[in-house]
Parts: C-alpha cells; sequence; structure tokens
C-alpha cells in the first residue's frame, strides 16, 4: 500500500477545506461522490482538529487544481491513519473540480481564543497550531484585526486593542506577526501575516482586544466573595444590574462562572447597598446551563426605569455566612444568612431538596433528609 496522506485547503482555519490527499510526490482533490463520514472522521483525526462538523460537497471551498484521486477510500472510522483506509477504484465514475469535496472539522470552531482578560470576549490573541495555542505578535496590530477577532469568535465588535503587557505577558510559541485584516475577513486565518512561526516580537508584545460582548460578572459589598450585589463589565465599565426580571437561572449562571457553586436566594432593593455609576440597560435571558454570562441571551428594558435602589444582590451556595438555628441538632434548624454582618431567615421562594442538598453539605452536616418549605 502506497504512503498517503491529507490535508486541508482553502478553508477559514487549518481544520477546514477541500480535501486534498499526497500520493507520491503530488497532491490531489478527492471526489464527493461516495466520500462519507467515516473517511471524514479519519482525516479529522490524523489532522488533530477533533470530530467531523460537517461535509461540504460541489467544491465548497474552490475548485481545486491537477489531479483528481481516483479511488475510493472505505474507512471504518477508526483508523488511525488515512494509510490505514481500504481503497478501492472508481468504477464507471466521471468527477471533476466541481465536485471536490471539503469538510469542516471541529477544531476548526476551536483555533482561536482570548485568554487572560476575564471573559471569552477579552485577552491576549491565541491561535492553535499542530495542535498547541501559541500568541499573536501586536506588530502592526490594528482595530481591523481586532474586528475580524471580535466577529470571528461571536464577540460582537472590537471596542479596544491596548498597549504592551496590558493582560500580562504570555509563554510558549510564537505563531503569527505582522497580521494585516482589512476588517472584513470571517476569520483571522484569511488575514495576511508573515508566515506560521516567523516573527520578530517576544513574548511581552501579545497581542489584546476587548470585544463589544466583553461581559463579566462580579459581586461586591457581600459578606464574602461568593456574595453581594451584582455587578457586570460590559466593555471597560462596570455597571449595576437592576432586580426587576431578574431570575434564579441567571443568578446560578453568576455563581458558577464565579466559583461560587450554586445560587441559594436572590435579594433585591440594594441589601448590599446602592452601587455607584451605570446601571445595566438589558434583562438576561439565561437558560440556566450556560457557563459563561456571556452567553445568556439578553433584551432590552421595555418601559422600566430603574435606579441603584433597585440593585440586585445574590448569595451563592458558597457563601460562608450560613447557620442552622432552632434546631433539635446543629444540622437541623431554621436557614438564615449573613446580610452586612446581620443573620437574617432565608425566603424559601427558591428552596428545594438540591439546594438543602448543597447546604448541608457545605456545613459538614452530610446529606439533606428533608426540606420543608415553611414552618
Amino acid at each position: 500500500m502506497s504512503h498517503i496522506k491529507s490535508r486541508l485547503v482553502g478553508g477559514d482555519s487549518i481544520c477546514s477545506g477541500r480535501v486534498e490527499i499526497e500520493h507520491g510526490e503530488t497532491w490531489v482533490t478527492v471526489c464527493d461522490s461516495d466520500f462519507d463520514l467515516k473517511a471524514a472522521s479519519v482525516i479529522c483525526s490524523e489532522l488533530n482538529c477533533g470530530a467531523v462538523v460537517s461535509i461540504l460537497r460541489g467544491a465548497h471551498f474552490k475548485e481545486g487544481d491537477g489531479p483528481i484521486w481516483n479511488e475510493t477510500l472505505q474507512c471504518a472510522g477508526n483508523e488511525s491513519q488515512l494509510f490505514y483506509c481500504p481503497r478501492i477504484s472508481h468504477w464507471n465514475e466521471t468527477c471533476s473540480h466541481a465536485n471536490d469535496v471539503s469538510i469542516v472539522c471541529s477544531g476548526a470552531t476551536d483555533e482561536l481564543r482570548l485568554v487572560d482578560g476575564g471573559s471569552p470576549c477579552a485577552g491576549k490573541v491565541e491561535v492553535k497550531y499542530k495542535d498547541q495555542w501559541g500568541i499573536v505578535c501586536d506588530g502592526a496590530w490594528e482595530m481591523e484585526d481586532a474586528e475580524v477577532v471580535c466577529r470571528q469568535l461571536g464577540c460582537g465588535s472590537a471596542v479596544s486593542v491596548h498597549d504592551q503587557g496590558h493582560f500580562g505577558s504570555s509563554s510558549g510559541p510564537i505563531w503569527l506577526d505582522e497580521v494585516a485584516c482589512d476588517g472584513t475577513e470571517s476569520s483571522l486565518y484569511k488575514c495576511k501575516h508573515r508566515g506560521w512561526g516567523v516573527h520578530s516580537c517576544d513574548h511581552h508584545e501579545a497581542a489584546t482586544v476587548t470585544c463589544s460582548g466583553h461581559i463579566t460578572p462580579r459581586l461586591a459589598g457581600g459578606d464574602s466573595v461568593c456574595s453581594g450585589r451584582v455587578e457586570v463589565r460590559y466593555g471597560e465599565t462596570w455597571a449595576t444590574v437592576c432586580d426587576s426580571n431578574f431570575s434564579l437561572r441567571t443568578a446560578s449562571v453568576i455563581c458558577n462562572e464565579l466559583n461560587c457553586g450554586t445560587a441559594i436566594s436572590i435579594l433585591r432593593g440594594a441589601q448590599f447597598a446602592e452601587g455607584h455609576g451605570t446601571v445595566w440597560n438589558k434583562t438576561f435571558q439565561c437558560a440556566g446551563n450556560e457557563s459563561h454570562l456571556l452567553y445568556c441571551p439578553r433584551t432590552s428594558h421595555v418601559n422600566q426605569t430603574c435606579s441603584p435602589a433597585n440593585d440586585v444582590s445574590i448569595i451563592c451556595s458558597r457563601h460562608t455566612g450560613f447557620r442552622l438555628v432552632n434546631g433539635s441538632t446543629e444540622c437541623s434548624g431554621r436557614v438564615e444568612i449573613q446580610v452586612r454582618g446581620a443573620w437574617r431567615a432565608l425566603c424559601d421562594s427558591h428552596w428545594n431538596f438540591s439546594v438543602a442538598n448543597v447546604l448541608c453539605n457545605q456545613l459538614d452536616c452530610g446529606f439533606a433528609v428533608s426540606a420543608p418549605e415553611e414552618g
């Protein structure tokens, strides 16, 4: 069996594009007829590009040139390399470059990221090449380049680029330098650059960006890092959040993002004192399973006037100020929480057995046996 290997050409990244196979000394395109998911899976795996997202027929990433592969791949799907897939010759088949097949692998959606900026939409620009993350240098880095990054990540538009060292220094490979986008590209990989691994910069010169979709929550004014007034940073500005239409699902997403467990209580009416500055002018519509507040849909307030007196606060399960009182043992009784130094009874509006179980575990009281809602 002759040596063969594959590559993807003309796509939005190194993990998407027209399938080409090296046969001897020649690269050939592959016909979309009889090309199946199993063969695509082997190619994605061999290229360290994850799993198959889609097979695109009809020269989706433009027609190739040169010879066309004259065999059909008969992969089982578990081969480590395309080399090990059985092949049979085409029978009675006419195929042109208009039938060149392309694939998109899952790695194609995970080869660009922003790090050390506090959310997926702000930070130093990193790209993945040869299955390893590395930085993009800030040589010639401008707002047009940042705009492409923000758009590719689904983070809106670019708000700002930053001076060297704004998000700290980096380590690892330096993959790209002197990136030159015109701002209209769908992917950073379509922009001009000096070539992979070719650079004249160091790890203190990473390209950076803050996108308009950059949303990071924090809890302020509370009795611990897991309780307090909800504030969100949008772009470069911190804003408080109105208690109107603020849901337990949104609170749970915030607690989870802050590594504070799940939401125990929502406190309305600026219970942890009024904030300063702007008030967030949208309503979060979280499903509750989002990993970051950034991914929650948002709608504008309708006929709503909200002031700092309406700032919402939350208490997460990892808040240190919980106790049980008036019970028969130290592990039973009425639940009280500490708010600004004072102990208060916990409202049972969101109380359920799952939340009670979390609290029992935190208080070193095992698991919940019962969680009555009243009394």
